[in-house]
């Protein structure tokens, strides 16, 4: 299954990001702009984002951690790999990885901060626990998983793509996080916070890790 999955995002990538405008209805990506300045990470900080796709954020946070900064973007998928490549290949400090969300290839505690946008709702439950579990793990005490995802639209050709993505998913799965996020994410943080993005398409939800017992 994960198997075609991948094959699957290796043959969207060229129409990956033409989806996701049409999805969110953000085609100056005002959405994915919030979330980066979101991010409480300052120059020279080191910031991961998970299912990174064609690796559209990536440059946004570039831009706030700096030339001394640290941004890393992985995706199992080499065709999304290869989009985001080519977007960011003026950019020293940003690297991409091809991995497996629920085996992060990193240390425990080497990011400021995680990220992850319009991505997660598309991981089923286990693997979507153990993918928590690891993005917990490679934060450092102290620091924030910021998840975007879109809100349910209200138009009708939007909404039978919101659908559809979540039962490629497996709806099952998808919809019953979706009813229940905040309270599945309060089991893995310390505090949740909820806010909505520009043009009310899109969701934040900032998830802080404990600081480290002193």
């Amino acid at each position: 299954m994960r198997r075609w999955r991948r094959a699957y995002y290796d043959i969207f990538a060229p129409f990956y990001d033409g989806f996701i405008a049409l999805h969110s209805g953000d085609k100056s990506d005002a959405a994915r702009r919030f979330l980066a300045a979101l991010v409480p990470v300052g120059r020279g900080g080191a910031v991961l984002d998970l299912c990174t796709g064609t690796g559209t954020l990536l440059s946004y946070l570039q831009e706030k951690v700096g030339e001394p900064g640290r941004v890393v973007g992985v995706d199992f998928s080499s065709g999304m790999l290869q989009k985001a490549r080519e977007k960011t290949s003026a950019r020293r400090n940003i690297s991409v990885v091809e991995a497996d969300v629920t085996q992060l290839p990193f240390d425990a505690d080497s990011f400021d901060a995680v990220t992850c946008s319009h991505a997660f709702y598309e991981l089923k439950g286990e693997i979507r626990e153990k993918a928590l579990g690891e993005i917990v793990r490679v934060l450092r005490p102290g620091g924030a998983f910021l998840m975007m995802e879109h809100e349910t639209p209200v138009r009708l050709i939007p909404k039978l793509l919101f659908f559809v993505r979540l039962w490629l998913a497996g709806s099952g799965h998808a919809i019953a996080f979706l009813r229940l996020e905040e309270a599945q994410l309060a089991k893995f943080f310390v505090s949740v916070k909820r806010m909505s993005a520009p043009g009310g398409r899109s969701k934040v939800l900032v998830c802080r890790k404990k600081e480290r017992d002193s």
